[in-house]
């Protein structure tokens, strides 16, 4: 066993210190499609030299612009094989509009730890501050861990949001470069199920797959582009499947005031569905 849930449950990682600049969020933005199309004002302002718009899942990649190191499972009490572990969720809150530059301090704690029986599930969740001691954004992730389940742990809980019955207020499709993957992984993400097809395979795959946080950043920075309104304070979602580079996502909007639902398929792949309880709260 890999875990030991007594170690972990509970643990407060290191703190992280960390900084950023405005051509940092340039390059996430250029990772996360910003440019790929024709270029508008609006498009442009992503790519600004100097205030360049930052989408809220930023916070994601904030701390780890900068390594170059393949990333590690390793915790108190947690030691995975990386190749065993998928992402199974996300979520980012922002206090408000992240500034494109900027120094913070993160400290992570794993909140929760389920036994789904097949595999473990790990959560984290992270509060990230300014200098000063504002709070800049929280995050809440969770991490499946096939083959590690089994240890009599709580099962979790299980829910999901049901998108509407009505048509969608808007349909997005959103191209993804077939190069999109080895720019994402220059945001800090260098694990080789993005990069080599030798690693890919032995997970399980056919050919490296797109970063989950990647799908999950497009599809937030076309929502946000597709329904405008009052800044976005939360977004999150589930992962339910894998996305390819090179293939095109399908966003359904549903814009509901304060929240928006989406639903996130791959049409050429008989309308693969890729992220669920895609929720963007205002």
């Amino acid at each position: 066993m890999s875990i030991d849930q007594g170690l972990a449950l509970g643990a407060t990682l290191d703190p992280v210190e960390f900084s950023w600049t405005a051509t940092d969020v340039q390059a996430y933005n250029l990772a996360i499609g910003a440019g790929s199309t024709p270029l508008d004002d609006h498009d442009l302002g992503y790519l600004d030299d100097v205030e360049p718009r930052v989408v809220p899942t930023f916070a994601t990649v904030a701390a780890t612009l900068h390594t170059t190191e393949v990333p590690q499972v390793k915790f108190p009490g947690i030691d995975i094989d990386l190749a065993r572990v998928v992402h199974g969720s996300q979520e980012v809150t922002v206090g408000g509009p992240i500034p494109p530059a900027g120094r913070a301090r993160t400290v992570t704690r794993i909140t929760d730890i389920w036994d789904k029986g097949s595999a473990a599930v790990i959560v984290q969740e992270s509060t990230t501050t300014a200098p000063d001691g504002t709070e800049l954004w929280r995050t809440r992730s969770s991490i499946f861990a096939k083959g590690e389940g089994g240890f009599g742990g709580e099962r979790g809980p299980s829910h999901t949001h049901a998108l509407p019955e009505r048509s969608p207020d808007a349909v997005v499709r959103v191209p993804i470069l077939p190069q999109q993957a080895l720019m994402y992984r220059m945001c800090g993400d260098r694990n080789p199920l993005h990069s080599s097809p030798e690693f890919a395979r032995a997970a399980g795959f056919p050919r490296p797959i797109l970063h989950g946080l990647c799908t999950y950043a497009m599809v937030c920075r076309a929502v946000t582009d597709a329904v405008p309104g009052a800044p976005t304070t939360a977004f999150g979602a589930r992962f339910a499947g894998v996305v390819y580079p090179g293939e095109t996502l399908e966003c359904r909007i549903w814009d509901n005031a304060d929240h928006v639902m989406v639903g996130v398929t791959i049409p050429d792949r008989s309308g693969a569905t890729v992220l669920t309880d895609v929720v963007l709260k205002r």
